[in-house]
């Protein structure tokens, strides 16, 4: 069944249908975008660049908020949703700086015991 727009919709029960399925969706887009951010660790373990890297949150959360503006969303809702998508990249840094020292600690726990 093609999703419903807004104006769409006759009843509650397809009003929210169509908000479960957007709720979903945005599950998984987080969930694909945890993957990349578990990719991201995984190739910055070999280079100096650390999980915190400020020009490109400020540019994510930048382009999060024109993104709600171009959309129409109203000026209260683009603040939150910039806030909100703060709370999330925090988390995915503490996850990637957590993955990064985990790896650390293992490597100099193998180079204390000669490679053993």
């Amino acid at each position: 069944m093609d999703p419903k727009r807004p104006w769409e919709c006759a009843d509650m029960s397809q009003v929210r249908t169509e908000i479960d399925r957007i709720d979903a969706a945005l599950v998984d887009l987080i969930a694909e975008r945890f993957g990349y951010v578990d990719r991201a660790w995984q190739l910055k373990m070999g280079t100096r660049e650390g999980a915190v890297v400020q020009w490109r949150i400020q540019q994510v959360i930048d382009r999060v908020k024109e993104r709600a503006a171009e959309r129409g969303m109203p000026a209260e809702m683009i603040e939150m949703v910039g806030a909100q998508w703060r709370n999330m990249i925090g988390w995915f840094v503490q996850f990637e700086e957590e993955k990064l020292r985990q790896m650390q600690e293992a490597g100099e726990k193998s180079g204390a015991n000669g490679g053993t």
